[in-house]
């Protein structure tokens, strides 16, 4: 008796869990039944007589032949997405940080809208890692430090420049004139970046001289506010406190040094050859380099 082929289903079943590594997470994303999945997966092993899966009560793993299966799965139905969204129009969506969103984007957004406007550009505020399929997202902004998913493409745009920031009364009221002044200032960090001190002591070319954190923020944005209120000195990226600095509510004593990190893109691996896509990546590119090379005068 001939061996029935491995149903469509069965394949997406199988390189949804072996992706996402858990028969309920791939059955939310094909918005079937944990059951479903089970089945579908169990068939697949049948089918080919091999197993594709090792189960166990906390993840599911693949074994090198699912290993093989799932990474050739995987290109495939991306091959087959990117054919079907060239022909699709849509929206275009951007993912980066609300820091970012707030004091970078923003402020320039009009400018690709103008350029743009029949494009339907829509937003996915974080920072952390990115699942381009479930998420619909096409581009995001992240520090190249991160890792990258599986298959993106990832531009490195700009180096990220850093450095202290305070308002001109804090400045002035603490006396602040030299590395060795901010002993006696209260310094102010944020939990997603809590050695942003020390990387730029390191990257400045100081010696660690053992400054100490006063207060931490869980974001940028709060963190850069207490600053400009007067509660201390904030180590920041600069693309975040350009307007601030050119209206005179935030000043940098020491000026900025290019840090350990650059500022990339992560391109969605069948997403990303939208034409629209391509628009938004070479306006973001463009406006980065832009902006940083103002920044560097």
């Amino acid at each position: 008796m001939k061996t029935p082929k491995p149903s469509l289903n069965a394949l997406r079943a199988f390189e949804a869990t072996a992706r996402l590594r858990s028969f309920s997470d791939a059955a939310n994303e094909l918005s079937v039944t944990h059951g479903a999945v089970s089945r579908h997966v169990r068939s697949l092993e049948e089918s080919l007589g091999i197993q594709l899966l090792n189960r166990n009560a906390h993840s599911t793993d693949t074994t090198p032949q699912g290993a093989r299966l799932a990474e050739g799965l995987s290109s495939a139905f991306n091959l087959i997405q990117a054919s079907i969204d060239q022909l699709m129009s849509g929206p275009i969506t951007l993912s980066c940080s609300e820091s970012i969103m707030m004091y970078w984007l923003i402020p320039r957004i009009a400018r690709f809208h103008q350029a743009h406007p029949k494009v339907d550009l829509r937003f996915n505020m974080s920072s952390g890692p990115v699942d381009f399929s479930r998420e619909n997202i096409n581009i995001a902004i992240r520090l190249s430090t991160r890792d990258v998913p599986k298959d993106a493409l990832k531009r490195d745009v700009v180096d990220e420049w850093i450095g202290p920031v305070c308002s001109a009364e804090y400045m002035h009221s603490v006396r602040i004139q030299s590395i060795e002044d901010l002993g006696r200032a209260s310094l102010l960090a944020t939990k997603t970046r809590s050695l942003a001190w020390s990387e730029w002591l390191s990257a400045s070319g100081h010696a660690n001289t053992g400054l100490k954190v006063a207060d931490s923020f869980e974001h940028f944005y709060l963190m850069i506010q207490a600053a400009k209120c007067g509660l201390g000195v904030a180590n920041v990226p600069k693309m975040l406190v350009r307007d601030d600095l050119s209206a005179g509510t935030l000043v940098a004593p020491f000026g900025f040094v290019p840090g350990p990190n650059k500022v990339s893109l992560w391109i969605a691996p069948y997403r990303g050859s939208r034409t629209e896509a391509v628009a938004l990546e070479d306006w973001l590119v463009d406006e980065l380099q832009k902006s940083e090379k103002v920044h560097q005068q």
